[in-house]
């Protein structure tokens, strides 16, 4: 047989195997029992694979609905198509063809988001930036530095404050340092140590936030007395409806789903905010919450702030909900007197199950037999008179409300005072970011983009905000691409013409849609993937934000191009616009827009506009920590009765521990030779919160750097420290020339000394303080725990530990 080519003529067996294709089920659970039945009883064995283990979870749960005694094995690998062996007597079955999904190809995924900010943030600290610092005020930051405290090595942050004080701020708070975020442009003042400037800024602004929140936590303690419907747990529809959406769920919609049904199953009404960026899935976590609902025998209301989003849901929701027992309708200004007056009879007959409007929702005439939720969309996108209907209607309701207003993340924890809130801030797996260009108005290139976006089956949308000149810009259209079908849309057209171009548009009946900004709040076509927005220098920066969203919502690449007036003659204001848009163009990356936003509104929609003027004063982070210890003050004193379980649960009273010890703690220059890789480094070592984390954390510094030295060690017996004080109720730990100094809380108003846990660190001390060699020394303001002869990290930690368990 030659090497080159096959001898065709010598290969003289077949090998034939006994294969056969999955069986397809069409969702029919009855028919899949029945056919595993049948392969158990001719002796086969089933598996069934899926790479997502809580499918295995959502079946056991059918079965156990439908009184089904069937055996199944689970295997957790992705499969693309299932098959049944008849030599092995095996059948493997795919999770996604049971429930009739598309299988995706995953894609790893390196930092999650959070990380990735983080690590970011954190490398763009660069000598001479900006930063604030929590206890001391604004300076400016100067790198990494190596100090020496009682011949012992340790490295510090240096920051330079006014009149060039210098402060060295530990590596075990560099969580109190960060950047200076507030109004761009803008040089911030330095603090001046030594001054009571800082501590009255931070007094006031605290002041400020506690108005602000004791008003909402008011609201949310109404809430929590009020008696709502606690709807049942899931039944079997719910989790085939869960199972059968068509993508895979992202962690955060998967979270928000659960929290969702959580809170409606409850005895108190629901008031929960998803939150999370253009395209994100929350209006399937809505469709999910709305079919809870109509499964218990409850009505819907979803309250939207346009027409066409309206329209969008209703195609949406009844598409989604095809399969199930739902009726779904819309209601806006495009339906008929006669239409009007027949929903308006079928909700009060409770004949209509799920009803999506606009403002005409909140009209006297609308009955609803028994409503059960209302879904708000966009709230901020409503006036103060909607809103105060709104509220009469809440009053009982368990109330969902959707926004594309990006929150940031530390700001999430503290509102969660006065709203429970839940973000999605993964972006669906395969998708991309989308590619944004300012460019000048140049025929050429619509036509070129029109083009390439057209040989690639796609759609386009043509944004151009004055009502006037859409019809020359059609006409422009066509005649630059004559092979493009052209239709326009805009708010002032007759409503039902309107209609019915959208529905064409979505129909893929046209290619270029022509239109105002009209398209901004709702519109999701998967197929349009590029966005030209003419004289985009005219639009705000959330808009803009909002308009690309339109755009990018499937696995395809999408653009969008951002035409205005060269660079030179704009406004200052518009060219930092525009630069905005064209740099955050990854995914999730709302916050950011909302962050440059000159008013900063991520915080200004949430708290009141007269926010803003302390943002710029202190920087954002820090006015987000301020908010932080506000909030939770308030949970512990004015309010503990609402929160006492809460209070309870977190069991930890202290929120920051500073330690100071002459014991060499850091990673040596020689070990990490890059100050920035340090700095990164220390930060990271900051945020780790357990043992595992540590491991991991060491494993992957061996990895890279080789066996750790004796200071990195000692670091992260630092860090235990730090989480024994947290337990115990120690707000520093010192440990210089062997003796030992621990302070309790330096609140005395404090409700911890009258906690269970407090007594018992003292009977402890009572008990074992002399054999241990501790006291407890009282100051006017401070609790003091002394020891004297202690040397060695390890032997502080084995005391702490034994407090520490005492205390639980």
């Amino acid at each position: 047989m030659s090497n080159t080519a096959l001898d065709l003529a010598a290969i003289t067996k077949t090998i034939t195997f006994q294969a056969k294709p999955q069986p397809s089920f069409n969702k029919n659970f009855d028919l899949l029992i029945r056919h595993l039945h049948e392969m158990k009883a001719a002796g086969y064995e089933t598996y069934i694979c899926s790479e997502n283990p809580k499918q295995f979870e959502r079946l056991a749960a059918i079965f156990k609905e439908l009184k089904a005694d069937v055996a199944f094995l689970p295997v957790e690998v992705p499969l693309h198509e299932g098959f049944i062996d008849e030599d092995l007597k095996i059948e493997v079955l795919t999770d996604h063809q049971i429930f009739q999904r598309y299988h995706q190809y995953k894609i790893r995924q390196g930092f999650n988001k959070d990380q990735a900010m983080n690590v970011r943030v954190l490398r763009e600290l660069a000598p001479g930036d900006y930063v604030t610092h929590i206890d001391h005020g604004i300076a400016i930051f100067a790198g990494l530095q190596t100090i020496e405290i009682a011949g012992q090595k340790q490295e510090a942050v240096r920051l330079n404050f006014k009149n060039n004080d210098i402060v060295y701020v530990s590596i075990h708070t560099l969580h109190k340092i960060s950047k200076y975020l507030g109004k761009e442009g803008e040089q911030p003042q330095l603090s001046k140590l030594g001054s009571d400037a800082w501590k009255q800024l931070k007094a006031r602004t605290k002041r400020k936030i506690k108005d602000i929140a004791a008003e909402l936590i008011k609201l949310y303690a109404s809430r929590r007395a009020a008696k709502g419907h606690a709807f049942p747990p899931d039944g079997y529809l719910q989790t085939e409806l869960e199972a059968s959406f068509v993508y895979e769920d992202t962690p955060d919609q998967f979270r928000s789903t659960q929290e969702v049904k959580a809170d409606m199953e409850k005895e108190y009404p629901m008031d929960r905010l998803i939150c999370g960026d253009v395209g994100f899935g929350k209006t399937e976590v809505a469709i999910r919450a709305a079919f809870k609902a109509v499964a218990d025998g409850k009505q819907v209301a979803i309250l939207v702030p346009t027409t066409i989003l309206a329209l969008q849901h209703g195609r949406t929701f009844s598409e989604r909900l095809s399969d199930f027992p739902v009726s779904v309708d819309y209601l806006n200004r495009f339906r008929t007197a006669k239409e009007r007056k027949d929903i308006l009879d079928r909700l009060k007959d409770g004949k209509l199950d799920i009803l999506i409007g606009t403002h005409a929702l909140l009209s006297k005439e609308l009955v609803f037999k028994d409503l059960g939720l209302l879904i708000v969309d966009e709230e901020q996108k409503f006036g103060v008179a909607a809103k105060e209907k709104l509220r009469a209607l809440k009053v009982n309701v368990d109330t969902l409300t959707l926004t594309a207003t990006p929150i940031p993340r530390t700001l999430q924890f503290s509102l969660m005072a006065a709203r429970d809130l839940s973000v999605i801030r993964t972006p669906p797996p395969n998708r991309q970011p989308i590619h944004t260009e300012i460019r000048v108005f140049d025929e050429d290139l619509i036509r070129e983009v029109i083009m390439a976006e057209l040989n690639r089956n796609g759609q386009v949308y043509f944004v151009h905000n004055r009502v006037n000149d859409l019809p020359a810009m059609v006409e422009l259209m066509r005649r630059v691409c004559p092979e493009a079908e052209v239709a326009m849309a805009h708010g002032q057209m007759d409503s039902q013409h309107l209609e019915q171009v959208l529905v064409d548009f979505i129909d893929r009946k046209f290619d270029v849609l022509v239109c105002t900004n009209i398209i901004e709040t709702g519109l999701d076509i998967p197929n349009a993937n590029t966005i030209i927005i003419n004289r985009a220098d005219m639009f705000g920066l959330s808009d803009l934000h909002q308009l690309r969203g339109r755009v990018g919502r499937s696995n395809q690449k999408a653009y969008c191009y951002l035409f205005a007036p060269p660079m030179s003659v704009l406004t200052q204001e518009a060219r930092k616009r525009l630069r905005t848009i064209e740099e955050f163009s990854e995914l999730g990356s709302g916050f950011n827009v909302a962050m440059r936003d000159l008013d900063i509104r991520g915080a200004g929609n949430l708290l009141g506009g007269e926010q803003s003027g302390f943002i710029a004063d202190i920087g954002f982070e820090t006015y987000q920590k301020i908010l932080d210890e506000a909030i939770q003050e308030l949970k512990e004193t004015d309010f503990k009765d609402i929160f006492q379980e809460e209070i309870a649960q977190k069991g930890t009273y202290v929120r920051d521990v500073t330690i100071e010890t002459d014991v060499e703690m850091l990673i040596p220059s020689e070990y990490v030779t890059n100050s920035q890789e340090r700095l990164n480094l220390y930060t990271e070592l900051n945020n780790i919160e357990n043992e595992a984390g540590i491991e991991a954390f060491a494993s992957r510094l061996q990895d890279r750097f080789g066996k750790l030295p004796k200071p990195v060690n000692a670091l992260f017996d630092g860090l235990r420290l730090q989480w024994f004080c947290k337990k115990i109720g120690f707000e520093r730990l010192i440990l210089k020339g062997g003796k030992l100094r621990c302070y309790f809380l330096s609140d005395p108003q404090s409700s911890f000394f009258e906690t269970a846990h407090f007594q018992n660190i003292m009977a402890f001390i009572q008990k074992h303080g002399r054999v241990m060699g501790i006291s407890l020394k009282q100051t006017n303001k401070e609790l003091i725990l002394v020891r004297d002869g202690v040397y060695r990290l390890s032997e502080v930690q084995k005391l702490l530990s034994d407090m520490a368990g005492v205390g639980q």
